[in-house]
């Protein structure tokens, strides 16, 4: 980011730009999206965008980090009980499906193999130890620490909306998200617990 605002009128339209940027890229991705198309939602002009993110992939950019951030902070991990961080995922994706939209463009335009996101970038030290600290205490199958969590956050995707399967809302009746949670449950516990 080039500037932060000075202001507080400026601090409301950056937090604008961000809003409806968020939106734009969920629906179309980093090549797909339009500044114009952002900056008329966010009641501003080009001049204020680049300011404050210098390029539409530096908004981009700003926005991804947000998302990891906030998936990271809002749904911790709880190695002692990955079917229960799954299953929170779940809910998280029907929350906030844009966030898990933005991943699926980042994977798609930026990074189509490795890692989503640069080494320096990452946010998963921390889920890494906590699993293996759980499966030294014999909680969590042994295995890679990595492709332990990336199991378990595939399977909470299962019914996201980047499924190529089905798509879940927030809209249908609680007891769908009710077995679907059980069963995520279910079969995260087995996958990952030990006999």
């Amino acid at each position: 980011m080039s500037d932060l605002p000075a202001t507080a009128r400026g601090a409301a339209t950056r937090q604008r730009i961000l809003e409806e940027a968020t939106r734009e890229f969920a629906e179309h991705g980093i090549a797909g999206a339009r500044v114009e198309r952002i900056v008329a939602a966010a009641r501003t002009n080009k001049a204020q965008l680049y300011g404050y993110f210098g390029s539409k992939e530096g908004l981009f950019d700003a926005i991804f980090s947000a998302s990891l951030e906030r998936i990271v902070n809002v749904v911790p991990i709880d190695a002692g009980d990955l079917a229960d961080w799954a299953v929170r995922l779940y809910d998280e994706y029907l929350r906030r499906p844009d966030l898990i939209r933005l991943a699926t463009w980042a994977r798609l335009e930026r990074r189509p193999a490795g890692h989503l996101v640069e080494d320096a970038d990452r946010l998963d030290d921390h889920k890494l130890r906590a699993i293996a600290e759980a499966q030294a205490a014999g909680k969590v199958v042994p295995g890679d620490p990595f492709d332990i969590m990336a199991l378990v956050i595939a399977l909470s995707m299962a019914w996201s909306p980047v499924s190529n399967v089905y798509a879940a809302t927030a809209e249908e009746p609680g007891e769908v998200h009710d077995r679907r949670r059980a069963l995520l449950r279910e079969a995260v516990r087995r996958a990952v617990t030990p006999d």
